[in-house]
């Protein structure tokens, strides 16, 4: 048979081997790994921070500041597990601090499950410091499939994480103590980040703000938003470093060095950011953000206005100083 141009028709089996049916075959489910390891470091978390939450809760009961009388974190954590009675005093920070790094992190694996993308279980990392946490992570195993993906991975942990921290700062800021003396008694002192502000200038009007003595609950709120603000620096991987690559991934590398660099400078304020600058420098200089493979992808109105959001939680829960130490 001819189709008219002077060639004879190809048979059917030559077409199909020449041009395979494309079949929408779905990816491969990842390997299953142990949910163990995760679930011990889980549990690890809550001891050391029901110990912190214990002396925090004796502190706020003698209307002292938080970490009064603590030279060593170590001895902070080790006396109240010596003394497994005291342990229950400590509930109320550590489930409210490990309700807030849940949520960030469930935000983060929740939207990774949306898109197909390999994702570990939440990961919690006990430390014997003030708050007996370094946080929480999830290890991300595939790429990024789009921009847009990218972008609702990076923000989701941020919102859910401050979602849940609004409610127990506001509370904490209610029930705080009134206490004139507070920071002249005080070894350490938490910054005031500007949603703590609102909050009392809202319940407690014509109250100095450094009288308010918070709660336990208040104590892990507050490490709550400050590890938010943290997570949402338009640097390297963290979240605003996603949110950012998502946004504008050529200027990304550029903008991570000059953020960076403006942390180290802001050490004359608080030394930490100065290590956390230099640390997120050598990432970034050593690490570049992995590309995403459809780096072209438009991303919606929505989602640029969802960024204008991001860039709010952070101003509400970042703080210049975040640890002051009374001279």
């Amino acid at each position: 048979m001819s189709h008219g141009n002077g060639h004879s028709r190809l048979p059917i089996d030559v077409i199909d081997l020449q041009f395979p049916q494309v079949v929408d075959i779905p990816p491969p489910l990842p390997p299953k790994r142990p949910l163990w390891p995760a679930i011990v470091m889980f549990l690890l978390t809550v001891l050391t921070t029901l110990a912190v939450g214990s002396q925090l809760a004796a502190s706020y009961a003698n209307n002292q500041a938080p970490f009064s009388n603590v030279d060593n974190p170590f001895t902070m954590i080790w006396q109240p597990i010596a003394h497994p009675s005291i342990l229950l005093l400590g509930i109320p920070f550590s489930f409210t601090l490990l309700g807030i790094l849940f949520a960030h992190e469930m935000g983060h694996y929740i939207a990774c499950k949306l898109y197909r993308i390999d994702v570990s279980y939440p990961m919690f990392i006990p430390a014997p410091n003030l708050f007996g946490t370094f946080g929480a992570f999830i290890r991300i195993r595939s790429p990024f499939p789009t921009r847009r993906a990218l972008f609702d991975v990076g923000i989701a942990g941020p919102i859910a994480g401050f979602i849940v921290a609004i409610p127990a700062i506001a509370y904490a800021v209610a029930a705080a103590k009134i206490v004139p003396d507070l920071q002249t008694n005080a070894d350490i002192l938490l910054g005031v980040p500007p949603l703590v502000k609102i909050f009392a200038a809202l319940f407690h009007p014509n109250v100095p703000v450094r009288w308010l003595l918070l709660n336990p609950v208040g104590c892990a709120a507050w490490f709550g938003l400050f590890a938010t603000a943290l997570n949402l620096l338009p640097i390297w991987q963290l979240d605003g470093g996603h949110i950012l690559y998502s946004l504008a991934n050529e200027g990304h590398r550029r903008i991570s060095i000059a953020l960076s660099l403006v942390l180290i400078a802001l050490g004359f304020q608080w030394l930490g950011w100065a290590l956390w600058g230099f640390i997120l420098l050598v990432l970034t200089l050593r690490f570049r953000h992995p590309p995403v493979m459809n780096r072209w992808e438009y991303l919606d109105g929505s989602r640029r206005l969802l960024a204008v959001v991001a860039i709010a939680i952070f101003a509400l829960c970042f703080t210049l100083v975040p640890l002051i130490t009374p001279q």
